[in-house]
């Protein structure tokens, strides 16, 4: 395979295990993992603490300047966030965040603010990113692109039991009402909304297991590389 930069795109919905598979390729790839939803978690976090109305376009827009967003990596290779310098990794994935993220990036100055952000990281180095537009509008010219989907029930059944292993549950229910309202939210926003693109590959990992995901959506990448 050459040694080109090439970029991989990775979008769908929430909870369809984008993250964490697109971690695990760029570690077995060697390449360069962005986590764009992480970026819109940070400034979403900081309308959270700022008590801002995350649907108050001007008020949004107005704090910009005083948000600070990093992204950096450990020795383990894992992306951390950071808010104004203070590491929010944690508090960026909780689901009041998620609905907070969902409202601000449906603004067009913060889609704007970090639009750049993304397509430097693809220009400079080989990259796999997920998000919820990146093959449909931050990197419409992707080398591959997948849309990575599962059924809402299967999503929130995954969420459910991410909280309750990290110290923070929820009925599953009420995570499935949050999985279903973020779901509408991404897919009618005006701004980029949630949508595959007509050249993504779909993969759906509803009936399947990690690692049966990561082997799907490996051989898309590998056989879509060697097609360029």
């Amino acid at each position: 395979m050459s040694e080109q930069v090439y970029a991989i795109a990775i979008d769908g919905p929430s909870g369809a295990g984008k993250s964490t598979l697109a971690k695990e390729i760029a570690a077995e790839r060697g390449i360069l993992y962005v986590d764009t939803g992480a970026l819109y978690r940070t400034i979403g976090c900081y309308v959270f603490q700022q008590g801002i109305d995350p649907k108050d376009e001007q008020a949004v827009i107005n704090i910009l300047p005083e948000v600070h967003v990093d992204m950096i990596y450990s020795e383990d290779g894992l992306q951390h966030m950071l808010l104004n310098g203070k590491d929010v990794t944690t508090e960026i994935r909780l689901p009041e965040i998620s609905m907070y993220a969902s409202a601000v990036s449906a603004i067009p100055a913060v889609r704007e603010h970090l639009l750049e952000v993304q397509r430097t990281l693809a220009r400079s180095h080989s990259v796999i990113m997920d998000g919820r537009d990146i093959g449909t509008v931050v990197l419409p010219d992707a080398d591959v692109k997948i849309y990575l989907t599962a059924s809402v029930e299967k999503r929130a059944e995954r969420r459910w039991k991410e909280l309750a292993e990290r110290g923070t549950p929820k009925p599953y229910e009420e995570v499935l009402q949050e999985m279903e309202a973020r779901d509408w939210a991404d897919t009618h926003r005006e701004i980029a909304p949630l949508r595959e693109a007509e050249d993504a590959v779909r993969v759906d990992t509803s009936d399947i297991d990690f690692a049966a995901s990561k082997a799907a959506l490996l051989d898309v990448i590998e056989r879509s590389l060697g097609e360029r």
